[in-house]
């Protein structure tokens, strides 16, 4: 007859056996922290794509620049007029403000970002338009001219089609103030993220402030 404590011990070492077993087929997954925002990755191997992935993002070429439309037919009017005037504001802004002598990395950066917004724009039907103005006039990227003039003539082709009076491109930085005073950047107390801080209005009241000499 066993005894009970010989039973225990050769429970006990089947267990271990077992254990061993598992471990070894299957090795414990580890948890691995990527160099950019923090991401965390769950893996046995920390040499795996998805982590190099992370790891070097900037040798990794962007995915989805060419597709299709994503976003579904805006129906509301009034948030498509006012969706596409604060749009317009913003694209002319960024060719107003881009590089006179843009690296190549740079012009690959605008170009691409203009292909990205036409696939993501919030109107899907404006989007699909967008994108038939791409085929026909691709981004022009050389330098601050070229990049804004070219994105004057398409905002001109599409003014034209909803017959609406054409933009004069050569006075273009007259109507998008684009603040070009090339300043360097300072440290301010206001948060340069806050984008509804409007510092021409009173912080108590907010009533508008008065402006001299204009």
């Amino acid at each position: 007859m066993i005894s009970r404590f010989a039973k225990s011990f050769v429970l006990i070492v089947v267990a271990l056996l077992v254990l061993a077993m598992v471990g070894f087929l299957h090795p414990t997954t580890r948890i691995y922290t990527t160099d950019l925002l923090g991401e965390t990755t769950f893996g046995s191997n920390v040499d795996s794509p998805h982590v190099k992935q992370w790891k070097n993002p900037l040798n990794e070429p962007i995915s989805g620049v060419e597709g299709g439309v994503i976003m579904e037919k805006l129906g509301n009017a009034t948030a498509k007029a006012a969706l596409g005037r604060a749009t317009w504001k913003l694209l002319h802004t960024i060719t107003l403000r881009y590089p006179e002598h843009p690296t190549s990395d740079e012009r690959a950066a605008l170009n691409s970002y203009f292909h990205l917004f036409s696939r993501l724009y919030p109107c899907g039907e404006c989007a699909h338009e967008f994108q038939q103005l791409l085929k026909e006039y691709p981004p022009q990227t050389s330098n601050r001219r070229a990049a804004s003039l070219w994105l004057c003539h398409v905002h001109n082709e599409v003014n034209k089609r909803l017959e609406k009076p054409q933009f004069d491109c050569a006075h273009l930085d007259e109507e998008y103030d684009c603040g070009c005073g090339d300043e360097p950047i300072k440290k301010s107390d206001s948060d340069p993220m806050d984008l509804e801080n409007d510092p021409s209005q009173d912080e108590l009241t907010g009533a508008q402030l008065i402006h001299g000499g204009r």
